[in-house]
């Protein structure tokens, strides 16, 4: 899953930067908000880690700019421990979240997953497809009970195609979503990847989760 982070505190954004991609976040940084509003106008994201308090454009003004423009990619807020009239502008003008400084690591990953669960039909932290479950907050799967050990790029790919079960996803949006912008598009990575995943998913069981729908893509579902 791909997430904005717009913070103009460098050794901050670097700090939250390897720590989501540590946890298979694809992460892009802007250290203002003018560069902020670019990329979120420019790139297809899951969600937006916006600080308000930012340089030649701030916070809110970005994310007002964005709600006018229709773009409704998940905001969580960053602000300071006092702005109490920040958090309720923020909110007011289309925030989802706010997340006051100084905060803990580990709350951010859970209100980055609430949001991305909130934007799809996923509600709870298990994704369970027939009787594979995959745990977005410790990224374990199980099949039929049994563990399954994937690479960091495997779980990324199939945490994408279980936010998106039953939808089919083509080659683009996956790589948008799971890769940075310097991917090589017409690469066979993702047919790779994709590989990589039927053989610890599917391999062993006859009933099939992981499908390709010729012409468009891959589609992650119960039914043959």
């Amino acid at each position: 899953m791909r997430i904005l982070l717009v913070e103009d505190e460098k050794d901050l954004a670097y700090i939250i930067k390897q720590g989501l991609e540590e946890e298979g976040y694809v992460v892009d940084v802007a250290h203002d908000g003018e560069e902020g509003l670019y990329m979120a106008e420019t790139f297809p994201l899951d969600a937006i880690v916006l600080d308000i308090m930012l340089p030649l454009m701030d916070g809110l003004t970005v994310l007002s700019t964005l709600r006018k423009k229709g773009i409704m990619t998940p905001v969580i807020l960053l602000t300071a421990r006092d702005a109490l009239l920040d958090k309720i502008k923020g909110l007011d003008t289309g925030a989802d979240d706010y997340l006051t400084k100084p905060f803990v690591f580990e709350e951010l990953l859970a209100r980055i997953r609430s949001l991305l669960r909130r934007k799809t039909t996923v509600k709870e932290a298990i994704i369970r497809i027939a009787d594979l479950e995959i745990d977005t907050a410790s990224h374990e799967v199980k099949r039929g009970g049994k563990p399954i050990n994937l690479s960091a790029r495997e779980y990324a790919l199939l945490e994408y195609l279980a936010y998106e079960k039953g939808k089919v996803v083509s080659r683009t949006d996956i790589v948008e979503h799971i890769y940075h912008e310097e991917a090589d598009m017409d690469s066979n990575v993702v047919d790779v990847y994709i590989n990589y995943l039927r053989n610890k998913i599917d391999k062993d069981f006859s009933h099939k989760l992981i499908h390709t729908v010729r012409g468009a893509g891959y589609i992650l579902k119960d039914e043959e």
